[in-house]
């Protein structure tokens, strides 16, 4: 029986599209002969993902995985809600997020996760018959704080922050819970840009026409603090009680970032 040599199974993917481990495998079945290869990957349906790699993908789920100070949010798409629904699937996406805590990057690890785990996809897409794409993942490690994270609809929307001074799991998972339903874009005044404050100035401004420098000047902080209450996370009127701000409800927890996923936006 001839060697597998590493070049033999690369040949083999160029000409499937096949996951490495199931190309060893079918030139192993095969005593090493490509084109019988090609027919046993085409008889156990591992070359299917191949001719459905081009279909669109814009249904899917978002999983996360959170140890204290480590959390990590996957999404990985699919054709149809269907699928979405699938245990087999959800398993998959929970999988793949647990991965992405061993990744030693902070930030974006899609590139990393779609090196472990395409094989695997390739796999899912033999089985359940649809086109699937592993899309956004991103690891956080916390150096002062922990991670927490709220999945809603399944896992159609995701938030994940790292905060310091919350060690309430339920006050954590509220805020991720407001951010999932009042999409803020910044945590807290200070996180906005001056050139994006300066804007917004610029166009509060030209609403309010000719007034005195005085009067002028706090119709425009009203103006500001109004629009901050609007897009900064801790100035928003509170999920539980919107007679106080997230920052009043929860004195002491500082939110260092956050993020809000939905599934398929970044197609």
């Amino acid at each position: 029986m001839p060697e597998i040599t590493a070049a033999l199974v690369k040949e083999l993917r160029d000409k499937t599209d096949a996951g490495m481990m199931d190309c060893k495998k079918a030139l192993s079945e095969t005593g090493g002969d490509i084109e019988k290869a090609v027919e046993y990957l085409r008889k156990t349906g591992v070359t299917k993902a191949e001719k459905k790699s081009g279909r669109s993908v814009k249904e899917g789920l978002i999983a996360s995985f959170i140890d204290g100070n480590t959390g990590t949010l996957v999404e990985v798409l699919c054709e149809t809600d269907f699928v979405a629904k699938n245990e087999k699937f959800r398993d998959f996406i929970k999988s793949l997020a647990k991965d992405a805590a061993s990744v030693t990057t902070d930030g974006d690890v899609g590139a990393q996760l779609k090196s472990i785990g395409n094989d695997r996809l390739t796999q899912m897409i033999a089985v359940i018959g649809e086109n699937m794409q592993i899309g956004r993942a991103l690891k956080w490690k916390s150096q002062n704080g922990v991670c927490a994270a709220y999945l809603h609809m399944g896992g159609k929307i995701a938030v994940m922050i790292e905060a310091e001074g919350g060690k309430d799991t339920t006050a954590l998972n509220d805020v991720c819970m407001h951010i999932a339903a009042f999409s803020p874009k910044y945590v807290a005044p200070e996180n906005i840009p001056a050139d994006i404050v300066a804007k917004e100035k610029e166009i509060a401004a030209s609403q309010i026409g000719n007034k005195p420098p005085q009067i002028l000047e706090k119709i425009l902080d009203g103006k500001l603090n109004k629009w901050f209450s609007e897009v900064c996370l801790m100035k928003q009127p509170w999920i539980r009680d919107d007679k106080v701000s997230t920052e009043k409800a929860n004195p002491g927890l500082k939110v260092k970032r956050f993020v809000r996923w939905q599934v398929g936006e970044s197609c």
